[in-house]
C-alpha cells in the first residue's frame, strides 16, 4: 500500500561519526568497484584467455558477460534486503561475498572456474553500489543530496576512464592475477572501512519486512512515482550519451584522428570536465537547486549539439572542434548526472535500498543499448556519434518536460513516498 506523506524528507540531525570528505570518499570507493572490476579486465582478457584454454574472442567476452549477469541479479536482491533489514548487514555481507568471489578467481586453474568466480564476484559487488546510493539518500535529501552526489558521481565516471590503463599497466610490467590482488585489496579495503567506520543509516522503525508484497509494493512506487520514473528515464538518456563515447573514443581518437599513443591524452583531457562539473556543481547546486543545474545544462548541451548540425554534423571536423564539443557535452553531462540521480531518489527515503535497485538496473540496461546502438552505428567518421548524442540531449529534455509538466527550473518540494508494512 503506497501512502505519500508530506513530511519533508531531510534525515533526522544526530551525530555521525564520519567527516563529510570520509564519508565521500568511501561512498565514492563502494560505488566505483564495479566500474573498476570491469573496466581493469579489459587489456587482460586476452592473456586470461588464453591462460585458461578459452580460445576464441566470445569466450573472453564471457569474463564480462557473467560478471554483469551477478551484478543484475544482485541489484534486485539487495536493494530490498536494506529496506528490510538495514544498510550495513546486507553491505558486509555483499562485500564478503565480494571478496570470496576475487579469491576464487585469484585461484582459478580453468576457466570455468574463472567464469564462477566472475558470477560470485558480480553478484556481491551489486551491494556496494546500491546500498551505498541508500545510504546517501538517508542521511541527505534534495540540494545536499546533489551536492554529495556530484562527488560520488566524478569518482563513478572517471573510474571506467582510468581503469582500463592501469590494468595495461599490469598486464605489462607484470601478471594477469596481479589484477585480481588489486581487485582483492580494493575489496578488503572497502569490507574493512565500512565494517569499522560506517554506522547503521535507516532507523528500524522505517523497515519493511521482506516480503513479496512489500517488495512489490516498493517497486511500484518507484515505477508509479513522476518525479522518480521520469528523472530515472532521463538518466538514462544522459549515460546512454556517455556509454555512446566510451564504446566509439578508441576508434574516434586513433582510427579517424590517428592519434594512436596519444590517445589516452586526449582521452583524458575531454574526462577531466567531469571533475570539473562535478566541483562545479557542488557550489551551484545549493544557490540555484537541483532543477536550476540540471535543466540549464540539458539546454547547454542542446546548444552545443545545434552548433554540431549548424555545419552538417561533419565527418571530420578538426581535432580541437571535436575535442572542445566532446569536453562540453561532458560538462553538461556532469551536472546532470548527479543531480538527476538526486531528484529520482528524493521522493523514496523509506524505500531507498529498493529505489537504487531498479534505478541503477535500468539506467544500466539504457544506457548499454544506446551506447551499443551508437557504437553499431560507427561508420569511420564522428558523424553517427555526434548525432546520437544530440538526440539524446532532445530525448532527456523531452523527458524532463514530460516530468515536470512543461516547467524548467521551477522548484516543487515533492511528498516522500512511503509503504506501507504488509
Amino acid at each position: 500500500m503506497l501512502v505519500k506523506s508530506d513530511d519533508a524528507a531531510q534525515p533526522q540531525a544526530t551525530r555521525f561519526p564520519l567527516s563529510t570528505p570520509e564519508f565521500v570518499t568511501l561512498i565514492a570507493l563502494l560505488t566505483a568497484l564495479t566500474a573498476l572490476s570491469i573496466d581493469i579486465m579489459l587489456p587482460a582478457l586476452p592473456k586470461i584467455a588464453s591462460a585458461l584454454g578459452a580460445t576464441t574472442d566470445n569466450e573472453q567476452q564471457l569474463v564480462l558477460s557473467v560478471y554483469f549477469a551477478g551484478f543484475a541479479i544482485g541489484q534486485f536482491l539487495f536493494g530490498p534486503l536494506s529496506d528490510s533489514y538495514g544498510r550495513r548487514n546486507p553491505l558486509l555481507f555483499g562485500l564478503a561475498l565480494y571478496t570470496i568471489g576475487t579469491v576464487l578467481a585469484v585461484t582459478a586453474t580453468s576457466f570455468a572456474m574463472l567464469l564462477f568466480a566472475r558470477a560470485f564476484q558480480g553478484f556481491g559487488a551489486a551491494a556496494p553500489r546500491i546500498v551505498a546510493i541508500a545510504v546517501v539518500r538517508d542521511r541527505f535529501a534534495g540540494r545536499e543530496m546533489a551536492r554529495i552526489m556530484s562527488f560520488v558521481t566524478m569518482v563513478f565516471v572517471v573510474v571506467p576512464i582510468l581503469a582500463p590503463t592501469l590494468g595495461e599497466a599490469i598486464v605489462q610490467f607484470s601478471d594477469w592475477h596481479i589484477i585480481f590482488w588489486v581487485l582483492l585489496g580494493m575489496g578488503l579495503l572497502a569490507t574493512l572501512w565500512s565494517g569499522l567506520r560506517l554506522p547503521e543509516t535507516f532507523h528500524q522503525s522505517d523497515r519493511l519486512p521482506f516480503t513479496a508484497r512489500n517488495i512489490w509494493a516498493a517497486c511500484a512506487a518507484v515505477a508509479t512515482t513522476r518525479q522518480t520514473a521520469g528523472y530515472a528515464v532521463a538518466l538514462g538518456f544522459s549515460f546512454g550519451l556517455l556509454f555512446s563515447y566510451i564504446i566509439t573514443s578508441q576508434q574516434i581518437f586513433v582510427d579517424v584522428y590517428g592519434l594512436g599513443a596519444e590517445f589516452p591524452i586526449a582521452f583524458g583531457l575531454i574526462a577531466a570536465f567531469l571533475a570539473a562539473a562535478s566541483i562545479i556543481n557542488a557550489k551551484l547546486v545549493r544557490r540555484v537547486g537541483m532543477r536550476g543545474v540540471s535543466h540549464r545544462a540539458i539546454l547547454g548541451g542542446l546548444a552545443v549539439c545545434g552548433v554540431m548540425a549548424a555545419f552538417g554534423f561533419p565527418d571530420k571536423p578538426p581535432l580541437w572542434a571535436f575535442g572542445t564539443f566532446m569536453a562540453a557535452v561532458f560538462l553538461c553531462f556532469g551536472l546532470m548526472s548527479a543531480n538527476f540521480n538526486s531528484l529520482a531518489m528524493e521522493p523514496m527515503g523509506h524505500i531507498a535500498g529498493t529505489a537504487s535497485s531498479l534505478i541503477g538496473f535500468y539506467t544500466t540496461v539504457a544506457a548499454a543499448v544506446l551506447g551499443t546502438i551508437v557504437g553499431q552505428s560507427f561508420d569511420g567518421s564522428v558523424r553517427p556519434l555526434c548525432i546520437g548524442i544530440s538526440v539524446m540531449f532532445a530525448a532527456t529534455l523531452a523527458t524532463v518536460l514530460v516530468t515536470e509538466r512543461g516547467r524548467l527550473m521551477k522548484h516543487c518540494d515533492a511528498p516522500e513516498v512511503k509503504v506501507k508494512a504488509a
